[in-house]
């Protein structure tokens, strides 16, 4: 097992690049998301269009797909939360033992290097097992209902993996854009490893209080002049 480890030595400070070259970590991280775009993005169209085709009505199908899209916005935060920040100390049993050495050091090597692409989006190898899970069981209901919700969720997870790639890697002119760069990279400063666990919104941390505190977010925020 690594000596890297959340539960021993919590997150470190980020260390931003001095003398790297982002365009290339950014294409690095680039070739890491195509596939999964691609797989599970035709999954997900292949299951609206499967729906569509044996009967489902338009409204329910997309009702269904829309509402997996918004859910993946609280499944972001709780993953983010209590998976990728949460701390799994190993103890005695199977179940802390595997908890351990499955989830203890994710996410660590993304806050000491922000900026190194082999650690800003996930792969199919890292993903994959959850996601043919979920929608494995999805399809214990009827088509148009749950493995469209199910659908409409992996969507917005890609969508969610290109939001995360850009701010860290771009700096876009839209108002959402300029949001959410700043939401993410106070996430990323000292001071931030505890609040702003949303990765495309900040609502959640609204709603469970994990807001950027006021002050600072008042200057985060501040209009330039």
């Amino acid at each position: 097992m690594s000596e890297i480890s959340k539960s021993k030595y919590g997150l470190p400070d980020p260390r931003f690049p001095q003398g790297v070259k982002l365009s290339t970590e950014a294409l690095k991280a680039r070739h890491r998301l195509y596939p999964v775009t691609v797989l599970y993005s035709c999954y997900s169209l292949a299951v609206v269009a499967a729906a569509l085709i044996a009967g489902g009505r338009p409204l329910r199908v997309f009702g269904y797909y829309v509402a997996g899209a918004v859910a993946w916005t609280y499944v972001e935060y709780l993953a983010h939360r209590y998976i990728l920040h949460g701390r799994f100390a190993d103890g005695p049993g199977p179940v802390r033992r595997f908890l351990h050495r499955s989830f203890d050091h994710l996410h660590f090597e993304h806050h000491a290097r922000p900026w190194d692409g082999n650690h800003i989006n996930g792969t199919i190898g890292d993903t994959l097992p959850a996601v043919a899970a979920f929608a494995a069981l999805s399809f214990l209901a009827p088509l148009p209902t749950l493995p469209v919700f199910v659908a409409g969720l992996i969507q917005l997870y890609i969508l969610e993996e290109w939001v995360h790639h850009s701010v860290h890697f771009y700096s876009f002119r839209g108002r959402y854009f300029r949001y959410i760069r700043k939401h993410h990279l106070y996430h990323h400063s000292p001071r931030g490893a505890e609040v702003g666990f949303g990765l495309t919104n900040g609502f959640w941390d609204i709603v469970r209080h994990t807001r950027i505190p006021d002050a600072e977010r008042r200057l985060l925020y501040a209009p330039r002049r």
